[in-house]
């Protein structure tokens, strides 16, 4: 994230050990972050994951000579982006999912959410892309693309391994015949649905709503099934991370 590419940065002009200057610019964040995330149980998560991250860091950064000249994977600096962003990403998934910290800018961001409502998306943007700028300016506008790159990767790994794929679709279906749609999803998807009664805002009229959701192939065929029910029904098909119960999978494995 932000911290690391100045660390990066600053190893870059003064020799300074990268591990060492992140875990330094962590220190007024967890400061911060003790006060207003939780105290001692934030305190001692974020602290192991910044100290493990640095230490690595220094570790890869002196060895990775070594093995790429025994080991010469690639030399292209675009796989090196690419690759760099999703098995980071994967790592800080995988940190995020057991609820742990690397600090930096998303403790940064945390607080601003909760103290002033900002979204987190909003931060990352001022936040990582002013740090990316500033990499374009120093070390050039192609690293600074090529780090820009890497952020984006980063940042759709990390959701990936949080999330998971999205296999499963969630219909919204506005209908006058709401039955005889959930009866039809059931006969010939294998899908229950839920169904209810609502009001048009325009029309004043009521109308019933039918909520599915489905396997991402099953889409298609939802969409004929409903169309053949009721061709002037309103459906919307948004994409679902994860379901359990059901069809699905058992809600115990969600733990």
């Amino acid at each position: 994230g932000g911290v690391s590419v100045i660390a990066i940065l600053i190893n870059h002009f003064t020799g300074w050990p990268v591990g060492a200057m992140v875990w330094l610019m962590n220190v007024p964040i967890l400061v911060l972050g003790f006060h207003h995330l939780g105290r001692w149980r934030f305190l001692g998560k974020t602290v192991y994951g910044v100290t493990v991250f640095s230490v690595a860091s220094d570790l890869m950064l002196a060895r990775m000579p070594h093995v790429m000249e025994s080991f010469p994977v690639t030399q292209d600096v675009l796989l090196s982006a690419i690759y760099a962003g999703v098995i980071g990403g994967v790592g800080l998934g995988m940190v995020f999912g057991a609820g742990g910290s690397l600090g930096g800018t998303g403790v940064i961001g945390r607080i601003l959410q909760n103290k002033w409502g900002v979204p987190l998306s909003s931060i990352y943007l001022y936040t990582d892309g002013g740090i990316i700028i500033l990499a374009g300016i120093l070390l050039g506008w192609e690293a600074g693309l090529f780090a820009m790159l890497t952020l984006f990767l980063n940042g759709v790994a990390s959701d990936h391994v949080l999330e998971g794929p999205s296999a499963v679709r969630t219909a919204t279906i506005i209908t006058n015949e709401p039955e005889k749609v959930s009866a039809a999803l059931s006969e010939q998807l294998g899908r229950g649905a839920t169904f209810w009664t609502v009001t048009g805002s325009y029309t004043k009229q009521p109308r019933g709503m039918v909520l599915c959701t489905i396997g991402r192939p099953q889409v298609n065929e939802l969409k004929r099934v409903v169309g053949e029910v009721d061709p002037v029904a309103f459906l919307t098909i948004g994409v679902s991370h994860q379901a359990y119960g059901g069809n699905f999978l058992p809600l115990e494995k969600s733990a």
